[in-house]
């Protein structure tokens, strides 16, 4: 069993192309999309019209959440700028999918926890700011329930793959097209790759384990650079160039 797992596209559809061409040329058809697909001040109506055709299954993440789950007027600055883009059709596909899911009967989705879509799950944001990795006995206690020897989660769009002590493995594929963001919760922080390639891994199982490659690629991201300008989202602009907020 050899799959592809991406997330976190966020609009990017030049960063989501390179990725599937990448997925292409490792000769891999079968993808799980980890959700949050298409909220972003980029282009979302080209990016779901290419994930609506593409043969996956696809989660519905927390951006994608509140595409769905509210009036216009109440929706967060990416997730209006986004609903404007959209078609009816495009709504009524994001509320088809799920939150979480089982691939195969051996790979647990989910787009942050099992148990919600926002909680940051391999990461936790400490009170001055600080991003670090959370404690194995908060990922675990997570973890609980999960029968599946492979767990994938996103959100944070932070590349990451965490042993649990009984063997259970958790990834995490990082983010096709956000390499770095600003979030107020729980404490205002910033997440940064620390480049600007698209994200996403390779998993296959080998024998009772899973072997895990993360794939870094490089794209020409200038139009979503000044696509992000144009919109006044500096911050994101410069985590497109570089990886880095500034």
């Amino acid at each position: 069993m050899r799959f592809a797992a991406i997330a976190d596209i966020h609009g990017n559809h030049l960063a989501l192309e390179a990725v599937l061409s990448d997925i292409r040329a490792q000769g891999i058809s079968d993808i799980v999309d980890l959700g949050d697909m298409v909220s972003g001040p980029l282009d979302a109506r080209p990016t779901v019209d290419m994930l609506m055709e593409l043969d996956a299954v696809h989660l519905l993440g927390n951006h994608d959440r509140y595409l769905i789950d509210r009036p216009h007027e109440k929706m967060g600055s990416w997730e209006r700028l986004t609903y404007t883009q959209l078609e009816p059709r495009h709504l009524d596909w994001l509320r088809t999918l799920p939150a979480n899911a089982i691939h195969r009967d051996a790979v647990f989705l989910c787009h942050a926890t099992p148990q919600d879509d926002e909680t940051y799950w391999l990461e936790t944001v400490l009170p001055g700011g600080e991003v670090c990795m959370s404690t194995l006995e908060s990922i675990e206690a997570r973890a609980a329930g999960v029968t599946q020897s492979l767990i994938l989660c996103a959100h944070t769009h932070t590349a990451r793959a965490v042993r649990l002590r009984d063997g259970r493995l958790i990834v995490n594929p990082g983010s096709v097209g956000s390499p770095g963001y600003r979030a107020g919760k729980p404490h205002p922080h910033v997440v940064e790759a620390g480049s600007p390639d698209a994200r996403y891994a390779i998993l296959e199982r080998v024998g009772d384990g899973w072997d895990v490659t993360f794939r870094h690629i490089p794209y020409d991201h200038a139009a979503m650079v000044a696509l992000a300008r144009r919109n006044g989202q500096a911050e994101l602009a410069s985590a497109l160039v570089i990886g880095w907020i500034r």
